[in-house]
Order: C-alpha cells, then sequence, then structure tokens
C-alpha cells in the first residue's frame, strides 16, 4: 500500500484523524508508539526547530523534503507536510511535489497565501486570486506519480473573505483536483460545516494552540464535520516549555530533574537499540 492510500484509508477510518506533528523522526516514533495514526510536518515548526527562523517562507523544498525522508524512514505513519505556496512557479510546484513523493511522504498542503506567506494565525495576509490557486493546484496533481498522493489545498480565506466567498474557493479547488481541503485561521466553527456541505472534500481542522482557532472536542469536530484534526506544534511547544523549566532549574541549582527524564532504557527501548547492537557486528 502506498504511503498516499495509507493516509487516505487513514482518514476514511477514523472519526476524526489525529494528526499530531513530528519535530524529528525521534518524536515521529514516539508518536506511533502511543497508537496515533498520522504526522505531521509543519512548515513554520520545521523552520523554528531545524534553523532557528520564523515562519515567513525561508526554507527551501530540498531541505525540507530531506527533513521529511527522515521521519518517513522510521515511521510507519503516513505524513503530511506543509509546503507553504509550492515554493514558486508552477514547474517548481511540479518538482515540490516529486520531491515529496521521493522522501515517502504521503500529502501535502498548499495554500493560497501570496509568495511572501505568513502564518496562518498572524495579520497582515493576503490571498492570490481563486484562479491562481487553481494553477497551483493543477500543477500539483500534474507533479504527483502516484494518484493516491493526496493533494491538500490550504485556504486561509476564513476572516479574511465573506462565508460565501470562502465556499467558493473551496469549490473551486475541488474542481482544480484537490483531494482534501484544509480551512485555515477560522474563528467560526460553524464555518467547517458550510463549507464541507457545500464542497464535500474531506475536511482538515487545525487545533494549534495560542491561534485563532478555537480547539473543539472530538464530539464539536464530528459535529461540524471534520475528518481531520491537525496538532501542528503541540509536542514542540510542551518540549520548549520543559526545556526552559529545566534550564531555570539547573541555573537555580536544584535537582529533581530526574523523575520529569525519558529514561535510557526508555529511550533505548523506543530506537531499539540493544537489537541493532546485536547486529553490527559480525560473528567470528
Amino acid at each position: 500500500m502506498s504511503a498516499g492510500l495509507k493516509f487516505k484509508k487513514a482518514v476514511k477510518e477514523s472519526s476524526p484523524l489525529l494528526i499530531v506533528g513530528a519535530a524529528s523522526p525521534l518524536v515521529a516514533m514516539l508518536i506511533e508508539r502511543k497508537g496515533f495514526q498520522a504526522l505531521y510536518l509543519s512548515g513554520g515548526g520545521y523552520a523554528t526547530f531545524s534553523f532557528g527562523l520564523p515562519d515567513l517562507g525561508m526554507t527551501t523544498p530540498v531541505e525540507l523534503a530531506e527533513e521529511a525522508r527522515r521521519i518517513a524512514d522510521r515511521s510507519s505513519l503516513p505524513l503530511l507536510v506543509d509546503i507553504d505556496t509550492g515554493f514558486g512557479g508552477p514547474l517548481m510546484i511540479e518538482r515540490t511535489v516529486q520531491l515529496m513523493e521521493q522522501a515517502g511522504v504521503a500529502a501535502v498542503h498548499i495554500e493560497d497565501q501570496v509568495f511572501e506567506k505568513r502564518c496562518g494565525h498572524r495579520q497582515g495576509k493576503a490571498l492570490v486570486a481563486k484562479g491562481l490557486m487553481q494553477e497551483r493546484i493543477a500543477a500539483a496533481v500534474r507533479g504527483r506519480k502516484d494518484p493516491d498522493f493526496v493533494i491538500m489545498a490550504r485556504t486561509d480565506s476564513p476572516g479574511i473573505e465573506k462565508v460565501g466567498d470562502v465556499v467558493k474557493r473551496a469549490q473551486a479547488y475541488r474542481e482544480a483536483g484537490a483531494d482534501m481541503l484544509f480551512l485555515e485561521g477560522s474563528v467560526d466553527s460553524e464555518l467547517f460545516r458550510v463549507v464541507k456541505e457545500e464542497c464535500g472534500l474531506p475536511l482538515l481542522v487545525n487545533l494549534t494552540e495560542f491561534g485563532k482557532c478555537k480547539i473543539l472536542t472530538a464530539s464539536e469536530l464530528n459535529a461540524v464535520g471534520a475528518d481531520m484534526a491537525l496538532y501542528p506544534l503541540t509536542l514542540n511547544r510542551v518540549m520548549l516549555g520543559a526545556c526552559s523549566e529545566a534550564l531555570d532549574e539547573l541555573r537555580a541549582g536544584q535537582g529533581g530533574l530526574l523523575e520529569k527524564m525519558q529514561t535510557r532504557v526508555e529511550l533505548y527501548d523506543l530506537i531499539g537499540y540493544h537489537d541493532l547492537e546485536a547486529r553490527s557486528k559480525f560473528k567470528e
């Protein structure tokens, strides 16, 4: 089963599918160990954790594909990757999709912001015309080799345009070949239900913390027709918060950090250390 087909199957069988952001291959392995069914690589999270940069379109598709490859290599879960606006014109969008597919990615989402994009929960976002976004989607579709590789259209129109215009964009993106839909930056959960009814594509809702979106429960997600719930940076934020507290404790000369740590035994079990060690030497 291809990665794309595995992702589609997970979406179909879950209510909704919980997609968790992985900051590294090791974190991806832990997410899988805990029983989740899908992974996410955030463009903003990748820029921040791997480069210490803000989410302002400062990374390249080659860099992103290499990170995706490392994650896909260490986890069997389908991986959804944020490719921003596609990193350029039609040919670059095609190449970006090919790079992701070659890296073992299951799905990508491409958005309708202008090329100088902003975080979806910041002010100052600007959208391209529906026609241009349709061209982006069409280029992404042309780029894939596996017809089950998922092209998800993200629209940042909620909060910028009226409900009717958001619906029209969703319908236009479906007509251009999008397999799934991602509504970003909405503060109105009822909008999810309306768009799902009018568009019919599997719908992703972003539950990022400290953003514009209301954090919905599973029952609330089902009520508005959400097929996927995205937690893009939850683990990143927990890790940074824990690191900050630990550093404060170290600086103050306090103990007590051991009880908060993953043990060496737990780490070795997660990465299969002893099995690999046993296979690492020739038998004489």
